[in-house]
């Protein structure tokens, strides 16, 4: 028997349909996350992907946050589109579904008591805990999706180590694998088992919600009844507003026809919208793609079509599918007409109810139909145009979505195409977790023979009378404890123990300032000035946090200088007053030409961004979700003379 097998492993219709549907809105990336990270299936693909070697060595990805930071939002979203295919291949009994509802449920309230146990006991990885309760007992989904009874029962007995042979496989460590393979240990036998074994096997004990999990928490971490009940019913009620939030009956039976035939059909108008896109020639510039994807359009939907681009303050007619189209040019000015509507405004107009200018009504004699409606291309905040299509008044809902899955899928593809390739910056985030921790071996490694050495050499000059031989060896020796200062600093530089709530701002900006020099800054007309104040700088944070802050927000300001170079300077101050609570400062300044306003009235969402094309403005959504974290505050001062970036983080006491 195949212990870990192809993994095409059903999830919960209601889960997949609800990340599909917050993909195609745009959500940001912390609300997939959460989705995503509901489902044990979802779990799993994810994860096997991310930790993949198509993407080069890698410590184990560990979490849902940490997967789509190594894959990139575009492929993350591809990933949730084809577990939604498969999802809608899946044809399961009745008595099968309401068994995946019960898995469901218990992987969920399992992960989410091991992560309140990892955060009460004060084990550093969270989101390891969550994520190794999602997958205990993986055996189980194996097994549902099994038809042979003994193949399904061998699963079903072999649940620990299909787990541990799993997270192996992934190379999550012996640690993470051991907290699978002993998950079903006696308490008693649990005393002085690994933290995390520990967390696990109390977590899947208490999910039962019985008092053998009751006694168990006494056990092994010595916790109170009333303080573990308390932490039944408040993850009880967490998971119980999580079904209701993705429309889940956990009380009642459950029936998943209703859920898997919304999947199905938003699945299928997918593909539709993506197979008709398909037929266009990609391979030219944006306006000719547009141009020539009206008549997809019209493939999709059904509905005359045509196409009018921005062109030099004008809207210009480039192509139609209603046959020879004339020599029609328009200003781009709002004048009443839904077409420039839809262009000022950035958003679809309809003709309904509403009496039509002149424009309006050479377009329809156009179209030949009795109504019209204008959708607008935009990508981040440039629209190259607008498609206009026929109608006659009472577009069907279907036909609608289709519409606006087609715009959303073409804008997205015009948008990947214009994309940059990876910086060998992405590169070393990617790989940063196991390099701190080979360089930490490797420190150590180097450290103690260079003390036996240094031993020798001060027995080796008491032993010679000869002064030049002194001079040298002092030389020698001076030498090797350079080297050592040198190592030690790269063990402390290069990452601050994960165990440590607080952080050193100007210890870890000093580490990364080589990173940056050498990949961001090693053009001769761009510049970087790091001004850090004398005064400690510590704050309540972890160096993890920090450096992706430091990153995204240098990256960020590098790529908004124009071509012709600039200047990005960093400072750091401390201590700062305000609002009865000290901070620690830094501001990171470019001299680009500053943020457009409508770019800047929705800075840090997803989707906005001051790069220009080709970018999905996800790097300041997450600086600002990881400052929220922290309690902190950043603010945005922005003009024809660059920008600011001024952030307050609070100051470790």
């Amino acid at each position: 028997m195949n212990t870990i097998p192809d993994l095409q492993l059903p999830s919960l219709p209601e889960v997949t349909l609800r990340a599909l549907e917050a993909c195609q809105r745009d959500e940001s990336y912390r609300v997939i996350s959460e989705i995503v990270a509901s489902d044990t299936a979802l779990v799993v693909r994810i994860l096997a992907l991310a930790n993949s070697a198509l993407y080069g060595p890698t410590s184990g990805i560990r979490s849902i946050d940490q997967a789509l930071m190594r894959l990139g939002t575009r492929r993350f979203k591809t990933l949730i589109l084809t577990a939604a295919l498969r999802q809608a291949l899946f044809e399961l009994g009745g008595g099968a579904w309401q068994q995946l509802r019960d898995f469901w449920r218990h992987a969920l309230t399992t992960a989410m008591t091991a992560r309140a146990l990892a955060t009460l006991t004060r084990y550093p990885e969270a989101d390891e805990a969550f994520m190794l309760g999602m997958l205990h007992n993986i055996g189980e989904l194996i097994a549902i999706n099994t038809p042979d009874l003994e193949i399904r029962q061998q699963y079903m007995d072999r649940q620990s180590d299909i787990a541990a042979e799993l997270v192996t496989s992934w190379g999550l460590g012996p640690l993470a694998a051991d907290a699978m393979r002993y998950q079903q240990a006696l308490p008693s036998e649990l005393r002085d088992a690994g933290h995390l074994v520990k967390i696990v096997s109390l977590a899947t004990r208490l999910a039962l919600s019985d008092s053998a999990g009751i006694a168990a928490a006494g056990t092994m971490f010595g916790l109170n009844e009333e303080l573990t009940r308390e932490i039944n019913r408040r993850i009880n009620h967490d998971v119980s507003t999580m079904a209701e939030s993705l429309g889940i009956p956990l009380i009642n039976s459950y029936n998943a026809d209703l859920a898997s035939q919304q999947l199905r059909q938003i699945v299928l108008r997918q593909a539709i919208a993506q197979q008709a896109i398909g037929f266009a020639d990609l391979s030219g510039q944006i306006g000719a793609i547009l141009a020539e994807t009206v008549s997809s359009l019209t493939l999709t939907t059904g509905l005359p079509a045509l196409w009018l681009g921005y062109e030099d303050n004008n809207l210009v007619l480039l192509s139609s599918t209603t046959g020879q189209h004339p020599d029609l040019t328009v200003t781009a000015e709002p004048g009443g007409s839904v077409l420039t509507e839809a262009f000022t405004s950035r958003t679809p107009a309809s003709l309904s109810g509403r009496t039509p200018t002149v424009l309006d009504r050479q377009l329809l004699s156009l179209l030949r139909t009795h109504s019209l409606t204008a959708i607008p291309v935009v990508i981040n905040d440039h629209c190259p145009g607008v498609f206009v299509l026929g109608t006659d008044g009472h577009t069907p809902d279907t036909t609608n979505d289709l519409i606006h899955l087609f715009i959303h899928q073409l804008c997205t593809v015009l948008q990947e195409k214009n994309s940059a390739p990876a910086s060998e910056l992405a590169k070393v985030e990617i790989n940063q977790a196991t390099t701190i921790d080979n360089l930490r071996r490797q420190v150590h490694e180097i450290s103690n023979p260079l003390t036996i050495i240094r031993q020798y050499i001060h027995q080796l000059r008491s032993r010679l009378n000869d002064p030049d031989a002194w001079e040298e060896l002092d030389i020698v020796r001076e030498e090797l404890d350079r080297a050592g200062n040198l190592l030690l600093q790269m063990g402390q530089n290069t990452a601050s123990d994960i165990n440590e709530e607080t952080s050193e701002l100007n210890t870890e900006l000093q580490s990364l300032i080589r990173l940056f020099e050498d990949s961001l800054f090693n053009n001769s007309n761009l510049h970087l000035n790091v001004l850090m104040c004398r005064t400690p700088t510590f704050i309540v944070a972890g160096s993890s946090a920090i450096r992706q802050i430091l990153i995204n927000l240098i990256r960020n300001a590098v790529e908004s200088l124009p071509n012709t170079g600039g200047t990005v300077t960093i400072k750091t101050l401390a201590p700062v007053w305000q609002g009865d609570r000290n901070w620690v400062e830094m501001e990171v300044i470019d001299t680009g030409k500053g943020v457009p306003d409508t770019v800047r009235e929705a800075l840090f969402t997803p989707g906005k961004t001051t790069k220009g094309e080709g970018h999905s403005g996800l790097g300041l959504s997450i600086v600002k979700q990881l400052i929220d974290d922290m309690d902190g505050i950043v603010a945005c001062h922005t003009g024809q003379e660059g920008t600011t970036f001024r952030i307050l983080l609070p100051a470790a006491s």
